[in-house]
């Protein structure tokens, strides 16, 4: 898949992207490294955070502002 073929509203998991919680460890892994905060695996809004791209995206950039 082309990044270019990827709509941002889609669903990381299930129907959309595919992903499967595997691939939730390692994004999270790869954005702690990256931006230097956690996602919380006992988080109550992990469901919101992952529920698209764009929902992640914003996610990191509120939190990479405040960091």
């Amino acid at each position: 898949m082309e990044p270019a073929g990827i709509d941002p509203e889609a669903a990381l998991f299930g129907e959309g992207l595919g992903l499967d919680s595997i691939d939730a460890l390692e994004l999270a892994l790869a954005i702690s490294k990256r931006y230097g905060f956690q996602l919380r695996s006992d988080s109550g809004e992990n469901r919101r955070i992952f529920a698209s791209l764009r929902a992640l995206s914003e996610h990191i950039e509120q939190n990479r502002a405040a960091a």
